[in-house]
């Protein structure tokens, strides 16, 4: 007698994963369309950081000493500054230390949050307590002062900014997910899990993690806007990436060593890059929370 035994099912093709993507961000066009729009500009200035040594016309360090602090013109379409620096230049290449700090910070400090928070939302108990005192100290320093005392305890540099502003991040990531685990853990799926005798482990990793995956995207996109102001700021203060790497805040800066009254247009592009990719990520972050909460799905 022949033993015919069930066929195991496909694993999904290349072309069908790309098919669901593809599916996915149709749909998120179709419910929340101001949403996309600023997803879509928020992707062309990701393009524009990436594509910078492509796009800028001039290098972001090389001085024309024939055209210095000279307004917009067809050469310089967003004019130069005190030596003579291409001021277009040093806006699409700020974009690259500017996104890679808050790409980074955000990504470090809320993943680390967000392990604390599940952490913490599953053991409870005295870890439980003893940790949300912590975090209820580091929430008590406003961030920008908390980044600023962190960032000129370390030195400068690219990675002491992005440290600062991770740490930031921490306390809100840890007490979102913690309330988040809270309420999973007490799921029947999980209360069968560990009567079936799953580790602590696999409980954690495999049945409550993924389930914080819709809130911990909503917090990466809308802290991303909130990192961006805070390595402004701090490079504006003279304590974030030093010169001569162009950001956007130590062009706003650089601005102030033009006069007492600064040339509007070393002022108003810098100051408009930070307006417009904060504006984007902010959008982005709420249409893509209002599409992965159920209770908010019907108001989009």
């Amino acid at each position: 007698m022949t033993a015919i035994f069930p066929a195991e099912p496909a694993l999904p093709t290349v072309a069908t994963r790309l098919r669901n993507v593809l599916h996915a961000i149709g749909h998120f066009f179709r419910r929340a369309p101001f949403s996309a729009f600023w997803g879509c500009i928020a992707a062309a200035i990701l393009v524009m950081a990436v594509a910078a040594p492509v796009i800028a016309p001039y290098p972001p360090l090389k001085s024309d000493f024939r055209a210095m602090q000279k307004p917009p013109d067809e050469k310089h379409w967003f004019g130069t500054d005190q030596i003579g620096r291409d001021t277009l230049s040093r806006v699409i290449y700020g974009s690259q230390a500017s996104l890679t700090v808050a790409l980074g910070a955000v990504l470090f400090g809320t993943t680390l949050g967000a392990l604390w928070g599940l952490a913490c939302g599953y053991f409870g108990g005295r870890f439980d307590m003893f940790s949300q005192r912590i975090i209820e100290f580091l929430q008590s320093f406003p961030d920008l002062i908390l980044a600023m005392a962190i960032a000129m305890a370390l030195g400068g540099g690219m990675m002491t900014v992005i440290v600062a502003i991770a740490v930031t991040r921490i306390p809100f990531g840890g007490r979102v997910i913690r309330a988040v685990v809270l309420s999973l853990k007490e799921m029947q799926y999980v209360e069968a899990a560990r009567g079936l005798g799953a580790s602590h482990k696999r409980l954690m990793f495999r049945h409550i993690l993924p389930q914080c995956v819709a809130p911990y995207l909503i917090l990466a996109t809308t802290h991303l806007g909130v990192a961006i102001i805070i390595e402004a700021s701090l490079g504006f203060l003279g304590v974030g990436i030093p010169p001569p790497t162009p950001t956007w805040g130590n062009m706003l800066a650089d601005s102030l060593n033009a006069g007492l009254v600064p040339p509007w247009w070393l002022v108003l592009f810098p100051g408009l890059a930070i307006t417009i990719t904060v504006l984007a990520f902010n959008l982005l972050g709420d249409g893509i929370r209002d599409m992965l909460d159920p209770r908010l799905r019907g108001s989009v």
